[in-house]
């Protein structure tokens, strides 16, 4: 029997993760929102889903969610019923080194000159 504070959540192991599969879940704004988010919180502290507001229904925000995880991006625990989202950055900044990083301070230039 399975409750929520059991359920697991299949994420890749380090060597698994692909540049290809980061690259295009970095590619959606609202995508590149979360990682903005959870790149801004200190540590390992990790946000719910609820707590990163995206302008898209309930089941895109689901997507969105799984694709990042799924490309490694971001990890998932259950914490009770709230999934939990911490950004991998260990993980890419090990395997792409300033990727990150570089993708950060290119969404944050771009937002500076309004696009």
């Amino acid at each position: 029997m399975s409750t929520a504070s059991t359920r697991v959540l299949d994420h890749p192991e380090r060597e698994e993760i692909r540049l290809e599969a980061v690259l295009h879940a970095l590619s959606d704004p609202m995508r590149l929102q979360v990682v903005r988010f959870l790149a801004g919180l200190s540590g390992e502290e990790g946000a719910s889903c609820s707590a990163i507001e995206l302008a898209v229904s309930k089941s895109t925000t689901t997507h969105h969610f799984r694709v990042l995880r799924e490309a490694g991006v971001i990890s998932q625990v259950y914490r009770g019923t709230a999934k939990m989202n911490v950004l991998r950055r260990g993980d890419l900044d090990a395997l792409f080194p300033g990727l990150l990083d570089g993708v950060l301070a290119a969404d944050t230039a771009q937002r500076r000159r309004g696009g």
